[in-house]
């Protein structure tokens, strides 16, 4: 019995090492295929992530352009209704005759299209109608809503920002007091912002006593500088004066507010045309001048165009204030009439609401 306990403890001697070994080789075999196994799980999860992430993108971005779509319908309600309501009139007829074109022209010049436009829109469709090519009133209305559209889409809408000048842009916002140019200039030194673009305000409009606070608050909530000038004093020098210290800091963009109104249109026009004569010569270059127009201005916001352009050769309009009891067709007599593109427009008052504009959209909003 003694023998065999020695015999025992000899084999448990020489065996406990090889057990150990074994045992130890298995946990390590165990702990890397876990680490293994582990990090083809989160690769897999991380692919899977990323599929997702991407997935997730790109129905955010459709689901922004869908409600992007349906807000310029909304904050055109009063506009539709207005002008719809006059179109409809003439598919109460069974055929198109004089009356017809008569309540055509008729919707089309209450909608502040203007006469020379209703005109040339009109022109083609009564060709169409004369060859035979349109007989019914429900088809003339489908052809109007294009010819509509084509009038509009004749011109480029993109801001002008020139990447390579080794200098400022400089944007001129031009327009009368009221029309919502202060704001405008605040709501595109956010969205320039946002894209990364450093951006200085040159609070020009130095005859109106809340303009420069109003600009100033704008430069503080978008990350923008800004130059005032003395209440009264000389907008053009203040304007060369933002533009120099633009210069002098490699700031991308100048945004350039003027003055809206002084003693008569004869003297304000002479003001800003000295601005812009001052800013071309400045270290930057004007690569923009937009016109803001209150929308609810009608005919008016034409004349106030054709006067701007005049002065400062405007490039582009900024047309406010169309989600309120703006009737719309100014938008087509501004671009046929003048050739000056819409480039964005007001449907609200928060920063997104200055949107681009977009001709199909904004007739399709009109006839829906």
């Amino acid at each position: 019995m003694l023998a065999l306990n020695i015999f025992a403890q000899q084999v448990a001697a020489d065996t406990a090492p090889k057990v150990f070994l074994v045992l130890a080789l298995l946990v390590s075999l165990f702990g890397f295929g876990a680490i293994v196994v582990s990090r083809r799980t989160r690769q897999t999860a991380s692919k899977l992530s990323s599929q997702s992430a991407s997935e997730l993108s790109s129905e955010l971005s459709s689901e922004t352009a869908v409600k992007s779509a349906e807000s310029v319908r909304d904050r055109l309600s009063k506009a539709r209704d207005a002008f719809t309501g006059a179109i409809s009139i003439a598919l109460t007829h069974s055929s198109i005759t004089q009356q017809t074109w008569d309540e055509l022209e008729e919707a089309l010049l209450r909608a502040d299209v203007g006469v020379a436009t209703t005109a040339r829109v009109l022109a083609p469709l009564r060709e169409l109608v004369k060859i035979k090519q349109i007989t019914e009133p429900r088809d003339l209305i489908s052809a109007l809503r294009k010819e509509m559209t084509s009038q509009l889409s004749q011109n480029a809408r993109e801001l002008n920002f020139d990447a390579s000048l080794d200098a400022p842009n400089i944007w001129l916002v031009v327009g009368v007091n009221g029309a919502g140019k202060t704001t405008t200039i605040g709501k595109l030194s956010a969205q320039q912002r946002a894209l990364g673009r450093s951006v200085l305000l040159a609070a020009g409009d130095t005859f109106r006593a809340a303009a420069g606070e109003q600009l100033e608050t704008w430069a503080t909530r978008s990350g923008a500088e800004i130059v005032r000038g003395a209440e009264g004093g000389d907008p053009s020098s203040v304007i060369f004066d933002g533009v120099a210290r633009a210069t002098s800091r490699n700031i991308d963009l100048v945004l350039a507010d003027t003055a809206g109104r002084l003693q008569n249109n004869t003297n304000l026009m002479e003001e800003l045309a000295k601005v812009r004569r001052v800013a071309d010569k400045a270290s930057g270059k004007v690569t923009e001048v937009l016109l803001v127009i209150d929308a609810t201005t009608g005919q008016n916001g034409l004349t106030q165009a054709k006067q701007f352009s005049l002065a400062t050769q405007v490039t582009g309009v900024v047309l406010t204030k169309l989600d309120g009891s703006a009737k719309g067709g100014i938008v087509f007599a501004i671009e046929t009439e003048l050739g000056i593109p819409i480039k964005l427009v007001g449907l609200g008052e928060t920063i997104d609401d200055l949107v681009a504009f977009d001709a199909a959209e904004f007739v399709s909003a009109l006839f829906n």
